[in-house]
């Protein structure tokens, strides 16, 4: 959030209402991004691929199995999380509607 104001508001004064040190927040941006967090983006990239593929119906489950197969073991739980935060949800099947007659004809009834 600081870093989106900086423009418009002091940095000291944002940190001094978000109680956070001006050193801390300056070492927070000139630090490297962690390990995870990279291999949270390449996995994102790849559930991204297998979610398209299946035409946005598979859920994390689904998602993971396809993963899996391509050779990159992560937890359910952790594309579960992938999807949540990026807001990719599958969509639910549509339900088929049975038709059993042709109540669109012209002909008399009896």
């Amino acid at each position: 959030m600081i870093a989106r104001h900086e423009d418009e508001l002091p940095v000291r004064l944002m940190c001094r209402v978000l109680a956070v040190s001006v050193s801390g927040y300056y070492a927070y941006r000139r630090r490297p991004e962690s390990w995870r967090a990279v291999n949270d983006d390449v996995l994102m990239a790849h559930v991204r691929i297998a979610f398209a593929e299946s035409g946005e119906t598979y859920g994390a489950p689904r998602v993971h199995h396809e993963r899996r197969a391509a050779g990159l073991p992560k937890s359910t739980k952790r594309v579960a999380r992938l999807m949540r935060e990026a807001g990719l949800a599958a969509r639910p099947k549509s339900r088929r509607r049975v038709v059993t007659t042709d109540s669109t004809h012209a002909d008399p009834i009896g």
